[in-house]
């Protein structure tokens, strides 16, 4: 193999590339006029390593990531590779058998070696790996030093038009979506799609308001907030609720918007809050359903005409984020479902058990409840009687408890509260209060209360608590009995 003829095949062509992806292309295509091997140039776009040239295989990686994400959890961190491996390092690997390498990333079936080296800017930071693999005998030495060669070419070249190319904001655009689909909650979902907006948009201030039970509210903020940001937010916030309604009303009811920057023109009364914190471009674009959804707010300071492509893509990065949003708030419901009782709202034993397995020995108490003569309404009065008797009952007792406090239902007429204290007799107040919380409903209460023990079972405890509460039962009920320590 004449790897000095190879060199010049490239060094020839290369100043007349005229862009990146066409420098990367005839590096590989002269590198496949001298070996069989499979050649690939992927080069750092955003947190990814992307192929920007590849030949001699039926099917190459889009991209790769070009970094771990150790914090990430390990069903979504990414597969390791040579690749990844000799970006992060700067250091050129010759792999004689791939089987041997726990990195190798497989492209072809017959692959047996593989060589990666770094593609540097002339500073010597590496901006992507030229890669090569052969499915039949090679000798990677020489090879080593014609690629090395090659990519330091490559990369002065690169560098002269200017770096690798930039993400699409398409690319952007479905960096973002998967972002959402991994969001965990709430706040971490709102943060997200306002970090996508300002990045497709170019733009750099954008603001999430949301329908909520209790009236329109202004989502949650990123953690760098810039100077616009934050004035619109202060202006939005002191506007009201009535002009956030507004303000969703008018996208809900003729669609997304957007602004020309033609000066001398004043905006419509929904938006003077932007524009009093200094918003001279918006787009305004409905999130969700009109009853439940929001507006999507992204602006700027300068005065630009935002192209109906950018929009569009607002437009989806708010539909798909509404998506997500409504599939965590479901998820929410079916937890709180899952985790309450149907008639009171109260949580019931699963909670129950996870509380009680964290109670502080000595700081904790248990509080058993049972509900004196619940039997007799429901045989003189029906189930539904009852039921409203537990429904009533239930607000009374908690009500009656502080700030902190839980009550769960555990059966039919059984309540447990668990309560942090600093003395058993503070446990003996709040059930005195419990009791007495009752009474007004026209209802009595019996109830038991026992303190942890260090060691002691949960179970054992809520038994002792149980067994305070038939003490109370055989003294004539509507009372309180603390189990001995």
């Amino acid at each position: 193999m004449d790897h000095e003829r190879v060199l010049r095949d490239v060094t020839v062509r290369l100043p007349t590339a005229s862009t990146v992806p066409e420098a990367c292309q005839w590096t590989v295509a002269a590198l496949a006029r001298h070996t069989p091997a499979t050649a690939t140039v992927l080069l750092r776009v955003h947190d990814r390593l992307r192929c920007v040239a590849a030949t001699g295989a039926w099917q190459v990686f889009s991209h790769v990531p070009a970094t771990a994400d150790g914090a990430a959890p390990a069903r979504l961190r990414p597969e390791p590779s040579v690749v990844r491996r000799v970006y992060a390092s700067g250091e050129s690997a010759a792999v004689p058998d791939v089987s041997a390498d726990p990195d190798y990333l497989p492209v072809r079936p017959d692959v047996t070696a593989e060589l990666c080296v770094p593609v540097r800017d002339p500073a010597g930071r590496p901006i992507g790996v030229l890669d090569l693999q052969w499915s039949e005998p090679v000798t990677l030495a020489p090879w080593r030093e014609t690629a090395e060669r090659l990519a330091d070419r490559l990369g002065a070249r690169i560098a002269a038009l200017g770096g690798p190319p930039a993400e699409s904001r398409s690319e952007k655009l479905l960096r973002h979506a998967a972002a959402f689909t991994a969001a965990p909650t709430d706040w971490d979902l709102m943060t997200a799609a306002i970090t996508a907006a300002r990045d497709v948009s170019a733009l750099s201030a954008a603001v999430l308001v949301l329908t909520g039970r209790r009236g329109p509210r202004l989502g949650a903020p990123t953690d760098t907030p810039g100077d616009l940001e934050a004035r619109i937010r202060a202006e939005l916030t002191d506007a009201g609720p009535a002009a956030l309604d507004r303000m969703i009303d008018r996208a809900h009811r003729y669609g997304s918007a957007y602004t020309l920057g033609e000066a001398g023109h004043p905006p419509t009364e929904e938006y003077l809050p932007l524009t009093r914190a200094g918003a001279r471009t918006l787009v305004a674009v409905p999130v969700g359903a009109p009853t439940a959804g929001g507006v999507l707010l992204v602006a700027d300071e300068r005065s630009l005409r935002p192209d109906p492509t950018t929009v569009n893509l607002i437009e989806l990065l708010a539909g798909q984020a509404w998506t997500c949003l409504d599939r965590l708030r479901t998820l929410a419901r079916l937890r709180e479902q899952a985790s309450s009782d149907p008639l009171t709202g109260l949580r019931h034993t699963g909670p129950f058990g996870q509380r009680i397995a964290s109670a502080t020995p000595g700081r904790t108490a248990l509080l058993a409840i049972d509900v004196d003569g619940f039997k007799d309404v429901n045989d003189t009065y029906g189930h539904q009687a009852g039921d409203r008797l537990l429904v009533g009952l239930a607000r009374a007792l908690e009500g009656a408890l502080r700030q902190g406090d839980e009550l769960y239902r555990t059966g039919g007429d059984e309540f447990v509260a668990v309560i942090e204290v600093s003395h058993p007799q503070e446990a003996v107040g709040i059930a005195e209060r419990l009791t007495e919380a009752a009474r007004r409903t026209g209802r009595t209460i019996s109830v038991g209360i026992a303190l942890p023990r260090p060691g002691e079972t949960p179970d054992r405890t809520l038994h002792r608590a149980d067994q305070a509460l038939y003490a109370v039962k055989r003294q004539g009920r509507d009372g309180v009995h603390l189990s001995a320590a």
